[in-house]
């Protein structure tokens, strides 16, 4: 854990090679699909849908059931493809995602016990916050990048208000972010997103319509990629 004096100095938190690896990777694709289904025997092909439109990070939320099973199948399916546990709370959660073949863990909330598990096992943890002193509390607390959850009440202009004083923040806004307003939440200076239900929406798995969850996740990677370029040019 870090305090404000080190912030003052320059130091960041230590993060390994390894969890440095996958944060990087994630960030390089700039977008997490959230899946929570209810019935895992779809989610290769959500899977297959969503990298034909280019998202290759994927959270099944461990409150699908099945979760831990479909993680390890989606593993060893395709290794292009970063498989994280979302909806982790606490230790044991935490343990058996990881287990699975989870590459990083998601919380809804701040979980001490789900970042630790996860950093004595050198996998990246992604916590949950909403106000700006939960957001610096999982900061210093090692996260590996913050979730800023439930970001629909919140909109990306609450990125960019919190960033202006705290400019060393990873921020991963979800919930309220969609495939047409994804370029919004990087522009206010999000370093990824994560979609849920506006990208894989449970009808359309239902449906098996899984033509539309390509289109929406190309949607999806081309806005970031449009605003990625943007911000390049400015």
């Amino acid at each position: 854990m870090i305090d404000a004096l080190d912030i003052m100095r320059g130091v960041t938190p230590a993060r390994s090679a390894a969890r440095r690896a996958v944060v990087d990777a994630l960030l390089a694709h700039g977008a997490v699909a959230v899946v929570r289904l209810s019935d895992a025997s779809r989610g290769r092909d959500v899977a297959a849908a969503l990298m034909a439109g280019g998202v290759h990070a994927i959270e099944v939320t461990l409150t699908t059931p099945g979760a831990l099973s479909l993680i390890e199948t989606l593993r060893n399916s395709d290794r292009s493809l970063l498989v994280g546990a979302g909806s982790v709370l606490g230790a044991q959660p935490a343990r058996a995602a990881i287990e699975a073949g989870a590459q990083y863990l998601v919380s809804p909330v701040f979980d001490a016990d789900m970042l630790a598990t996860a950093h004595t096992y050198d996998v990246p943890a992604f916590p949950g916050a909403y106000t700006p002193t939960e957001i610096f509390r999982a900061y210093t607390a090692g996260a590996d990048l913050v979730k800023v959850f439930p970001a629909d009440t919140l909109g990306p202009a609450y990125i960019k208000g919190v960033m202006a004083p705290m400019p060393f923040l990873e921020l991963m806004p979800t919930g309220g972010v969609t495939p047409d307003n994804v370029g919004a939440w990087l522009a206010a200076g999000a370093v990824a997103v994560g979609l849920g239900s506006a990208l894989v929406d449970p009808k359309l798995v239902q449906a098996r319509d899984f033509a539309t969850i390509t289109a929406r996740a190309r949607k999806v990677t081309d806005g970031i990629a449009a605003a990625r370029a943007a911000r390049v040019t400015v």
